[in-house]
């Protein structure tokens, strides 16, 4: 069973940036795709971005082409997403993902992102 420990989440004034890790175990071949994704109380889950393990091409939600990178680092087991030029419609909480051709079946319990000034 896939297991996923995010760190790295806090509060930052609106302009500034913030790198959030994930570290996985128990990921077998049956996963190809790592991801983060937001939730904001009352509404849907969003996906920000994802990453393929294997060609490590990577896609972006809209809110977050251009100001967020999502990277792999095989040999520590972890997925970043650095976030810059935060803006308070960032705020949320921020749960890293795996799965199989962008569909999330494993998550971790998220991390608290707070932009305000």
């Amino acid at each position: 069973q896939v297991h996923l420990m995010e760190s790295g989440g806090g509060s930052v004034e609106p302009g500034n940036s913030l790198t959030l890790s994930c570290v996985w175990s128990g990921l077998t071949d049956n996963y190809n795709t790592m991801g983060w994704a937001r939730q904001v109380p009352g509404k849907e889950r969003e996906h920000v971005a994802g990453i393929y393990t294997g060609s490590e091409y990577t896609y972006y939600s809209d809110s977050a082409k251009d100001r967020f990178t999502i990277s792999l680092d095989k040999a520590y087991r972890t997925v970043y997403l650095q976030m810059t030029s935060l803006t308070p419609e960032d705020t949320g909480v921020y749960f890293c993902a795996a799965g199989a051709w962008s569909q999330f079946t494993g998550w971790g319990q998220g991390t608290q992102v707070t932009v305000s000034s």
